[in-house]
Formats: C-alpha cells, sequence, structure tokens
C-alpha cells in the first residue's frame, strides 16, 4: 500500500529546545493513523511541518509524494486540515467559510456538504463571530469532509464538540475511511483514536517510540487477568504455580480472587494453571489503548518541551 506520508530521521530545534528528535513515521493511504502523544512531545511540530508551515532542520518529508515545504501551495489544494481550535472570518456565515475551504482545496462535494450540515446539525447562516467553539470545529469538520481533499489532518479536531457530536464525528470518519480516504488523526481523546486508528504511532520526546495496529501493540504488552478459585482447598497452592509463570507480575490473591498481569507469552500458562486450579469466574483483559500509552508516559517524561 502507498504511503501518503513519509517521514524519516526528522529533527527540529527552536533555540536549544529540540522538538524533534530523528522522528520516524508513514501513514498509509486508505488508513486512519492515530499519532499520539502529550503536550509538548512534538505532535504539533510535526503537522506544521506536513502542512508546510514550519522547515525542517534535518531528516526527509514526503506528502503525497511532494516536498511539504517547497510544494505547499500544490498540497494544501490536495489536504484538509482541522485544528483543535478553529478561528473563522468573523464576517464571513459558516457555509461561505465552507465553500471557500472548499474551493482552496480543489472543490466540495455539495450532495456531501448539505448532507454533513444535517448531520452535524450547524446552521450555516450564522456568522463566524456568533458561533460557539463546538459550531467552529463543525464548520472545519464539514469543509474537511465535504472537500475533495486526499488526506485529512486532524489535529483535536473534536474539541468542544458535546459527546453525541463526537460519536456523528467517530461514524463520518469511518465512512471517509470506507471510500479510502487517508486521515492522520492526533487526539487526546484516547477512546476516539482505539475506536477509529487503523494503526498508532506513540511519540515521546521528538520520536516515535511504538507503531502498529493495536492488536500488534497489545502483543507486545501485558494482559490483566482477574479469577475466582472454585475449590479453597487448592488456594493454597495458587501463588507458587501463577509466581513460577515466566510473564506473571503483580500477582495479588484475596480471598478466592486471584488478580496478576501477564506477558503475551506466559498467558496460556497461566491459563492452564488456573483451570488445574478450579476457576469459577474468570475474566481476561486486553490492554486499552490508554494503558499502552501509559507503559511509555509513567513518568509523564514527554512534558516541558515545544510541540
Amino acid at each position: 500500500m502507498a504511503a501518503v506520508v513519509s517521514i524519516a530521521g526528522l529533527t527540529k530545534s527552536f533555540g536549544h529546545s529540540m522538538a524533534l528528535d530523528g522522528l520516524d513515521l508513514e501513514v498509509s493511504e486508505g488508513e486512519v493513523h492515530g499519532f499520539l502523544g502529550p503536550n509538548g512531545a512534538g505532535k504539533s511540530t510535526t503537522l506544521r511541518i506536513l502542512l508546510g508551515l514550519l522547515r525542517a532542520d534535518a531528516g526527509t518529508v514526503r506528502v503525497l509524494d511532494g516536498d511539504p515545504w517547497r510544494d505547499v501551495v500544490t498540497l494544501h489544494r490536495r489536504i484538509a486540515y482541522v485544528p483543535g481550535d478553529v478561528s473563522l472570518w468573523p464576517g464571513l456565515s459558516g457555509g461561505e467559510a465552507i465553500d471557500l475551504l472548499g474551493r482552496l482545496r480543489g472543490g466540495l462535494d455539495d450532495r456531501r456538504r448539505a448532507e454533513l450540515l444535517e448531520t452535524f446539525e450547524l446552521d450555516p447562516t450564522v456568522r463566524g463571530h456568533a458561533y460557539s467553539k463546538g459550531n467552529r470545529q463543525k464548520v472545519a469538520i464539514v469543509a474537511a469532509l465535504s472537500s475533495n481533499a486526499e488526506l485529512l489532518i486532524l489535529d483535536e479536531p473534536t474539541s468542544g464538540l458535546d459527546p453525541l457530536m463526537e460519536a456523528t464525528f467517530r461514524q463520518e470518519i469511518r465512512r471517509e475511511r470506507a471510500q479510502g480516504r487517508s486521515v492522520l488523526l492526533s487526539s487526546h481523546i484516547l477512546a476516539e483514536v482505539e475506536s477509529l486508528a487503523d494503526r498508532i504511532s506513540i511519540i515521546r520526546r521528538g520520536k516515535v517510540v511504538e507503531s502498529g495496529s493495536l492488536d500488534q501493540m497489545r502483543s507486545h504488552a501485558r494482559t490483566n487477568v482477574a479469577a475466582t478459585l472454585s475449590d479453597g482447598a487448592t488456594r493454597l497452592s495458587a501463588t507458587p504455580q501463577l509466581g513460577a509463570v515466566p510473564g506473571v507480575d503483580g500477582l495479588r490473591i484475596e480471598g478466592s480472587r486471584v488478580q496478576f498481569n501477564v506477558d503475551a507469552g506466559g498467558l496460556a500458562a497461566a491459563m492452564n494453571v488456573l483451570t488445574g486450579l478450579g476457576v469459577s469466574a474468570l475474566t481476561v483483559t486486553p490492554p486499552s489503548l490508554e494503558d499502552l500509552f501509559l507503559q511509555h508516559y509513567g513518568e509523564r517524561g514527554g512534558q516541558g518541551r515545544t510541540q
């Protein structure tokens, strides 16, 4: 599958502050790619370079097979961008702003525009200065999704939307993916990324520290297991037997309740031990995206750096 975004060895500093330190990132055609990291990890700097708003110090960057710095005008007709804090022309109506953005991006699908206005419950006759933050976000989202842009770059796109509109946004992004549109999604709402992304990249201190599908990431992480043992006489043997399984960590036994984390390689062996002990209830919970994210940010190591 062709890459719509390809970054290798990207570096960018601001004075003595290193924002990006050899970042590698690839977004494939037709996928939703989640881009995660706390404030200061380097996400915003990366997106600004992709949009041609900043020039990289070193490394290679290709967007839709073009150079975002040299080919900025051409590429902006093929890219739709939704920031986390949308500013609109105060004297233009929402509909006029959508149409203007559409012309800059190579045109709009009028039928899709009308459909999205209804779906997001947005009144296009209201002037920009009168919109709430959530409605300004809706203007940018409608403009992006109804455009003919090949790549959507979304940076906290649902900021200011209520939960119902967040759910609507997710539904529309799934529809765009089904139609082959490519999406780079940066969001602090981990559930949003978890539900939408085909692949995810986690950035820490200006580098991508993990990248892959959620299933691939889970295969390298620990699963939480909670069980209730049915035979009280066997509980005395639970500690040594489970403790001997490679990859078991955080083992806790309280009465008939057993709880522990286990690496993917030790899960089958741990299940065999539990079966032998006798189990009346069992819950196996794979790591969530939040769990995977916090493995890299347990000490909030990304704070204090330029975005």
